[in-house]
């Protein structure tokens, strides 16, 4: 019984675009692993860009950077 969490920062992703995620990691798993996709698990983690960090930063600050540097 695979179990797949994605996490991506919560900026928008429509319900369409995560069943796709879902689908596709599910057919992935079955095509690379011959997993059944009927006991596939695929959680999608929405993470606030505040609570998400790289490089010592948040993502809202490093985007705010990058913003200020493009301007």
């Amino acid at each position: 019984m695979p179990f797949v969490n994605i996490r991506i920062t919560r900026e928008g992703a429509t319900a369409e675009q995560k069943a796709e995620l879902i689908a596709g990691v599910t057919q992935l798993l079955v095509d690379v692993l011959g997993k059944n996709s009927a006991t596939t698990h695929v959680i999608i983690d929405e993470v606030e860009t505040d609570n998400w960090g790289f490089g010592g930063l948040p993502v809202t600050e490093q985007r705010r950077r990058a913003a200020q540097t493009r301007n």
